[in-house]
């Protein structure tokens, strides 16, 4: 999990478009997002195992 004021940071509207910040809506991880999904990889790997997500489904 991310601070709270970390997640707060990123939330506000940059000086510059380059520094935008995207992360994850659950935990608040910068790294490995997927924008399709608007997750990290490590929450996205979760929800598609407990069928949250719509048409994602595991391989094997």
């Amino acid at each position: 999990m991310a601070k709270t004021s970390v997640i707060a940071r990123a939330r506000k509207k940059p000086k510059f478009s380059t520094r935008i910040v995207r992360r994850c809506f659950r935990c608040g991880r910068k790294r490995g997002y997927m924008r399709d999904f608007n997750t990290c990889r490590i929450c996205f790997r979760e929800l598609a195992s407990r069928g949250e997500i719509p048409g994602i489904k595991k391989a094997s």
